[in-house]
Formats: structure tokens, sequence, C-alpha cells
């Protein structure tokens, strides 16, 4: 369960949202990502540092790239219309893709966002498991 290694990293190596989920999925999944690609992700956290998208939800678009394009991404047949799914599902279950939002409604002291990150986590198994 991804939830379960979410406190190792967003806590003990006080990562972002959108590091963390990357690396949970990546350990899950085995989709043999390497330190530095995490870099990647970064930028994500906080809704890409202004309260835009949620940056667990922008990880998550970034693992189902790792996990199903073949070559290139609008040369995937599904790919697309998948990550709006995708999109249209995290809306449906956390109520916005918007950090601002979700920040209000879910950050704690303390805590941060882990209730979105753990939201997150939940929401991209379930997907995956629809899909295999």
């Amino acid at each position: 369960m991804l939830k379960e290694k979410v406190p190792s990293y967003y806590f003990d190596k006080d990562q972002n949202c959108a590091e963390t989920l990357l690396h949970v999925i990546n350990d899950e999944y085995n989709l043999g990502l390497k330190e530095e690609d995490f870099l990647l992700v970064g930028g994500f956290g906080g809704g890409c540092g202004c309260g835009i998208t949620c940056g667990a939800l922008s990880a998550s678009i970034a693992a189902l790239g790792k996990m199903f394009i073949k070559e290139r991404a609008h040369a995937t047949e599904g790919f697309i219309p998948m990550c709006g799914e995708f999109v249209e599902e995290f809306k449906a279950s956390l109520s916005s893709s918007d950090c601002s939002i979700l920040k209000a409604k879910n950050f704690e002291e303390g805590k941060r966002c882990i209730k979105t990150v753990n939201q997150a986590c939940d929401l991209f198994e379930n997907f995956i498991k629809e899909r295999s």
C-alpha cells in the first residue's frame, strides 16, 4: 500500500507532496527511477509554488507516463485520455485539483498536506487496479 510509505518520505526525508508521491509509486510499482529523477517533480510541490495544480496530482500524471508511455505520449494510444480520466477522478474524489483549495481544506500544522497525499495514494492505487 502506497500510504504506508508516505511518512518516511514526507516527514522523515522532508519531501514535498510531488516528491513523496513519485517515490512511493516508484517503490511500489518498480518504475526504476533513479534518485536524481525525483528532482524533475520537486517544483510541482505547493501547486508549482503558487497554489495551482496540486503537486500530488502532477506527480501521479508523471508516474502514469513512466508506466504507460512506450515511446512518445501522443503516439501511445489512449494515454492522453487516460490522464484526463485520472484528473477528473482526482477532482471528484478530492473536490479540486488546485493546491490552494486543497490546502485550505486539508492542511494541518505539523502534518502539512498529508491528508491530500494519502488520498492521492488511494486514488492512484485504485486507478491502476481498474486498468490491470
